[in-house]
């Protein structure tokens, strides 16, 4: 297995074999965050408040790497109403302007009809993150 795993400890990972994120220097790779909120596993019902929630999730997953939102180099967004992505891309962009990864938008049927947004990320490591000089 290449790279190292990182769990947050959402029942959604067991359920269908993946992990949160996987590191592979100098990337990590985080998988498609929907807006659950990690201590309830509930989703709230906007989508401006799951797209916070998406951000938050994969924020915590770049921290357990040694990474961050600002080392951001790629994100993938799959929201379900071009009208929904009218709400959510100043949250959007607050999240992504420091870093201004690649980004990809598209409108998405998801999983279940509650998800309303769902965020892929990829970051890269610093040298001193990837345990270089």
């Amino acid at each position: 297995m290449t790279g190292r795993r990182i769990y947050s400890g959402a029942p959604f990972e067991a359920m269908a074999g993946y992990a949160r994120a996987v590191v592979d220097p100098p990337y990590v790779f985080v998988s498609g965050t929907t807006g659950f909120d990690p201590e309830t596993l509930q989703f709230p019902d906007d989508v401006e408040s799951q797209c916070e929630n998406c951000f938050a999730n994969i924020a915590r997953a770049l921290a357990q790497a040694g990474a961050s939102l600002n080392d951001l180099v790629r994100v993938r967004v799959f929201v379900a109403s071009r009208e929904e992505f009218e709400r959510i891309k100043p949250i959007i962009k607050r999240y992504c302007d420091q870093a201004r990864p690649a980004n990809t938008t598209v409108l998405a049927e998801l999983v279940e009809p509650y998800m309303r947004v769902e965020v892929e990320a990829t970051a890269r490591l610093t040298a001193s993150e990837q345990g270089r000089p």
